[in-house]
């Protein structure tokens, strides 16, 4: 019994998520039923986010029914069941179910025998299992053929007539193809909330992938720094090879003439000087002097011998 009380309590709860989305009740050139025949329609809608099946509640067109003194077979009797041999009654989250009324279970599983006269206000009750709760209800005025009564948006409070050219049945109410992206947004986040977490997404994306490419990119340049400091110290050492093979070889041409500096390296000057000088040696370019030294006077000069 307890189970069976908590069932039904979340079976009630569900219900409460039912909705009649939408109503046409003077049907020429709307939609057709499995016969091709354009029949009044109602639509319900589950605005929640979690499957909820309908079958077995009741639509009401006869509002002698919330006459609290009418007990329950009294109640049913003057209503449509939606049946049970039916995979669309198993609405699953924000789908719609479309009802056809003034018309025989015998054509169809979604056809009702609730009566309604397009000419007057008609009173339309959605009910539960049980026959005693209502679940929705509205009341649809006398409309131009082919309009539709419906919310502005599914299982919204505020309803609206609905002309021939924006009839929705079967899909979300709220079409509306000149809306800006503005009013757009402003509809579907009314607080901000989406638009928020959005723009925090791209920056911290962004600043993601910064940090990556700057990662990588500074891990490039160190490798090339590093592989030209390599290239230049192999070049530093192939310069100091040069130089030492030049050294070896000045030592052999002229082992007494090369002169190293303290650190080990040849010092290129002093072995051109004295490359030089040997080479005037050998040529007898210098000077010849004859040894002699002749001193002259010289008149009319301030100095005088004594």
């Amino acid at each position: 019994m307890t189970l069976l009380a908590v069932s039904l309590t979340m079976s009630g709860q569900g219900a409460k998520n039912i909705k009649i989305n939408e109503v046409m009740t003077d049907n020429t050139s709307s939609i057709v039923d499995e016969y091709g025949k354009h029949l009044p329609w109602i639509e319900l809608a589950n605005t929640s986010f979690s499957t909820i099946n309908v079958r077995g509640m009741y639509i009401a067109t006869d509002k002698s029914v919330t006459d609290p003194n009418l007990t329950v077979p009294e109640r049913v009797s003057k209503m449509s069941i939606i049946p049970n041999n039916e995979t669309r009654t198993n609405l699953g989250a924000r789908q719609h179910l479309i009802l056809y009324l003034n018309s025989n279970p015998a054509e169809g599983s979604t056809h009702l025998t609730s009566c309604i006269d397009a000419t007057q206000p008609v009173w339309i009750g959605l009910y539960e299992g049980n026959g005693l709760d209502l679940v929705d209800s509205v009341t649809i005025p006398p409309m131009k053929a082919n309009s539709s009564y419906a919310r502005q948006k599914d299982g919204s409070a505020e309803w609206e007539v609905k002309a021939v050219d924006a009839v929705t049945p079967g899909i979300e109410n709220f079409i509306q193809v000149t809306e800006s992206k503005v009013a757009k947004i402003k509809r579907e986040d009314p607080h901000g909330f989406g638009i928020t977490l959005l723009s925090m997404g791209i920056v911290f994306s962004c600043l993601a992938l910064l940090c990556i490419f700057f990662t990588l990119f500074g891990k490039f340049m160190n490798h090339r720094q590093q592989r030209n400091y390599s290239s230049a110290k192999a070049a530093h050492k192939e310069r100091i090879s040069a130089v030492h093979d030049d050294d070896e070889e000045d030592e052999r041409a002229f082992p007494s003439m090369v002169v190293k500096e303290a650190n080990g390296e040849s010092n290129e000057i002093y072995v051109a000087v004295i490359s030089m000088a040997l080479k005037e040696h050998f040529d007898n370019s210098h000077d010849h002097e004859s040894g002699i030294i002749t001193i002259q006077p010289r008149e009319n000069t301030k100095w005088t011998r004594t």
